[in-house]
């Protein structure tokens, strides 16, 4: 289930292996260890934690103790699971790029404005991380989506956006290493179509992704850039396929986008 180092991933590509003399392997395992652990695998015994990592069972015992010393992991009975000691990490990711502050109160404006929920997403290997979020009171989807939602990244906008940002060559290897998923029948799996398609946005600038991965689910997304013109992420506003159309997220929505993410811009570095 992990990573393998110096693989394709969210736009870094390490040229450290694993048998490198820099390669850290008991850090990697103990972030395997952590990653393990999701919202159908919140607590598990070590057997299952064995199963889950594909360590032996006398080194995953050992990370686990070592996570439990730490804070990160707690122990009831027979079953691990993760402490929320463990969310210091991601704010460690969260508040050194800016996002508490000010994208945070953009999305909550956006969400205000347009009745819809907004996130911010990030690559993430084959998936779009969710870094920050104001949701509307209604709900969209079958799952609840909050910042660490792993959603994959071809079948949404926020995906199909960062994608776009990427060269050509780095588009093929993502597509040469990804699987698509069908997920509703509107689902494009066909990975030149995909391509067609991704390159499209990167001309437009936006993109809108029409219940590909739920039926009622339909997306405009947009990238975002700090001031310096790096890229920051990607900023979509989810909405209801049957209440809100295509074209009223292309003649209202996309330029209120628009407006807000370049205000926006000026504040991030």
């Amino acid at each position: 289930m992990s990573k393998t180092p110096g693989t394709f991933d969210d736009g870094y590509e390490s040229t450290l292996t694993e048998d490198s003399r820099d390669f850290v392997s008991a850090l990697a395992s103990g972030l395997e260890v952590i990653l393990a652990f999701d919202q159908h695998n919140r607590q598990m015994t070590l057997s299952e934690v064995t199963a889950r990592t594909g360590m032996n069972r006398a080194k995953a015992r050992r990370f686990l103790l070592t996570l439990e010393a730490l804070g990160y992991v707690r122990k009831n009975q027979r079953n691990f699971e993760l402490t929320p000691k463990i969310l210091s990490l991601g704010y460690a990711y969260l508040s050194s790029n800016n996002f508490h502050s000010v994208i945070q109160q953009y999305l909550e404006n956006i969400s205000q404005s347009l009745g819809e929920s907004s996130s911010l997403g990030v690559l993430d290997g084959e998936d779009v991380v969710y870094v920050a979020r104001a949701a509307a009171k209604h709900r969209l989807m079958s799952i609840t989506l909050s910042v660490g939602t792993h959603l994959p990244a071809l079948v949404t906008s926020m995906g199909r956006v960062l994608l776009a940002q990427k060269t050509d060559e780095q588009l093929d290897a993502f597509l040469a290493h990804v699987e698509p998923v069908r997920y509703t029948d509107k689902t494009i799996t066909d990975k030149v179509i995909l391509k067609q398609l991704i390159q499209q946005v990167r001309q437009q600038g936006y993109c809108i992704v029409d219940q590909e991965l739920d039926s009622a689910l339909r997306s405009l997304a947009l990238p975002v850039f700090d001031n310096k013109g790096k890229l920051v992420g990607a900023l979509n506003v989810s909405t209801n396929a049957a209440r809100i159309s295509i074209d009223t997220l292309t003649r209202e929505f996309l330029p209120n986008l628009q407006a807000r993410i370049k205000e926006m811009s000026q504040y991030l570095n």
